[in-house]
């Protein structure tokens, strides 16, 4: 098992790596589960799966689980499912020092997160991420949301979780679909700043998707660290450092946007098209080269993931598209800054792009 641990200040904690956590929840948690009844958010789906080990680990330690199951999808992550899930832990007197856990993904770990960061001003929570997207990103850092008809996370709070237990076992029931989406991120790390692990990706991604678990460790791990290292240094994303990790994100909300936030198009799947889309529109403006560009559509698209914008069939042009952009959350004084990339491992942060030539570039991919 690999230990990472989330150096912030005063509030430090550890992100756990391996096969069977879940089924060892308790004693990982240490201590943190201090009432018999235990709160635990999950989704319909990884309820099915792995529900009956979460139950059997804390009953056998003497704790009565409470469920909240949830229906899947990004549509959870909604005013209506918070408004719902608060209530459920009022109703169940959750306390400021008890602990919610949050098993399942994205969606789950965000709508749990945001219900503990505002009940009762904030009461902890802990990460059970059961998606390679969870384990590597979104269960890592604090983020907390939903959703609103404006876009896509643009209500939230940053919490951090008191644990992230991330056990290998639970890709073993991902469904396939699910897990390349969760690859996308992995690759990210490579792209934004450590072009070796880029390189890595490209020799070993298509065993790792297969089911090589210690290939899948090395990654999940190491994409952790990365992403722990950026959070120490820029917590609440003021420096720039940590927003980086939107690499893609920009492209990747809007085409969600586009499509509906529907299982048209996962998360990771538009993370891994706006990866590209990041790429060829750095290419166009001269900041790396188009070998390079294409070499990162390769990555992505080799594997099973979306890497060109005409394959996705929208009904709609370059401007739609980057008129979602103006409702994106990073937007400061009537900008919107973007992450390029000057090279394979040297993203940056521009603040000079102009939407214009954005929509441009993308009539340009839809035609493609």
């Amino acid at each position: 098992m690999a230990v990472i641990p989330v150096e912030l200040a005063g509030r430090p904690y550890e992100v756990h790596v391996g096969v069977g956590l879940l089924a060892e929840l308790v004693p990982h948690c240490r201590g943190r589960l201090r009432k018999r009844g235990v709160p635990i958010v999950t989704d319909a789906n990884v309820h099915a799966a792995w529900g009956e080990v979460v139950e059997n680990a804390l009953r056998d330690a003497g704790h009565e689980p409470h469920w909240r199951i949830l229906p899947p999808g990004e549509a959870t992550k909604s005013w209506d499912q918070l408004a719902a899930t608060v209530n459920w832990l009022l109703e169940l007197e959750v306390e400021r020092g008890d602990h919610v856990l949050a098993l399942g993904g994205g969606v789950i770990g965000d709508l749990t997160g945001f219900a503990a960061a505002i009940l009762k001003r904030g009461c902890h929570f802990i990460q059970l991420p059961t998606t390679l997207l969870a384990q590597v990103d979104s269960s890592v850092g604090g983020k907390t949301a939903i959703n609103t008809p404006a876009g896509k996370n643009l209500v939230g709070a940053f919490h951090q979780p008191s644990l992230v237990l991330a056990d290998l076992a639970a890709l073993e029931t991902l469904p396939e679909r699910e897990l390349r989406a969760g690859y996308a991120e992995v690759v990210k790390y490579g792209l934004i700043g450590d072009a070796e692990f880029f390189t890595w990706c490209e020799d070993h991604g298509a065993a790792l998707l297969a089911g090589d678990t210690p290939l899948r460790e090395y990654a999940v791990a190491h994409s952790v660290r990365a992403k722990a290292k950026i959070v120490a240094e820029d917590e609440r994303e003021t420096t720039g450092a940590r927003a980086l990790l939107n690499l893609g994100h920009t492209f990747g909300h809007a085409l969600e946007a586009e499509t509906g936030f529907s299982n048209r198009l996962l998360h990771g799947e538009g993370v891994a098209l706006g990866m590209v889309l990041a790429a060829r529109y750095s290419a166009r403006i001269g900041l790396m080269g188009a070998g390079e560009a294409e070499r990162a559509a390769e990555a992505i698209g080799s594997v099973g993931l979306p890497a060109t914008l005409s394959e996705l069939g929208l009904a709609c042009d370059g401007k739609a598209l980057a008129a979602h952009m103006l409702h994106d959350k990073k937007m400061d004084a009537g900008t919107l800054p973007f992450v390029l990339m000057k090279g394979i491992g040297h993203a940056f942060l521009a603040r000079d792009v102009a939407l214009d030539d954005v929509a441009a570039f993308l009539d340009t991919e839809l035609a493609r």
